[in-house]
């Protein structure tokens, strides 16, 4: 998904993101059936790993819900990918699997996210859309959910965590980033694309 949706110049990031949001002029974001299709993918994608997550933990404690991230949210992910005809992930400024880290464009969204809720907007509100040129020229619909870190993040995305998550978080992923997360915090976001004809 990043190589293909990589995109084109810094500038027209700049641009783009300070226009995007009033790019479709005729309509209202909510008309437009492809942010209402965002909305639905992210929150069936959010809602399918949270149960996972929280069977996995229930089951077998933290870091069994670490086993989820790093087996499953990729299958899940393709699988929820696959039923809306989006493609669907995860991203954020600080990643735990490097797979995850942001393309530019993503960059860009995560820290406008991070200076709106500065500004005092819950980030469980926050969502950013564009049309876009990728990097091969093919018009890009995409769409981006933040993802507010909640109480059942902390046990592994926390500031304090126990040794036994802290070990097998090092085991998986050694270059970890995502850390040191309070409740409410952005945590990241749900990344969505699809190309458009």
């Amino acid at each position: 998904m990043k190589s293909a949706l990589m995109l084109t110049l810094g500038a027209l990031l700049l641009t783009g993101i300070a226009q995007a949001r009033q790019e479709p002029a005729a309509k209202s974001p909510d008309a437009l059936p492809e942010v209402k299709a965002s909305r639905a993918a992210a929150q069936q994608f959010g809602g399918a790993l949270k149960e996972a997550l929280q069977q996995a933990v229930q089951n077998g404690g933290p870091v069994n819900g670490i086993a989820v991230c790093h087996d499953k949210a990729e299958q899940i992910a393709a699988d929820q990918s696959q039923k809306s005809g989006f493609l669907i992930g995860r991203t954020s400024l600080k990643t735990r699997n490097p797979a995850n880290a942001p393309d530019n464009w993503e960059l860009a969204v995560l820290r406008q996210f991070e200076a709106r809720k500065a500004q005092g907007e819950p980030a469980d509100k926050l969502e950013f859309f564009a049309v876009i040129d990728d990097d091969k020229g093919q018009k890009t619909f995409r769409y981006m959910k933040a993802i507010p870190t909640a109480a059942l993040c902390l046990n592994c995305h926390g500031e304090t965590l126990s040794s036994e998550v802290a070990a097998k978080i090092k085991e998986l992923y050694p270059n970890d980033q995502a850390h040191g997360f309070k409740e409410g915090d952005l945590r990241g976001a749900f990344t969505i694309a699809k190309p458009l004809p």
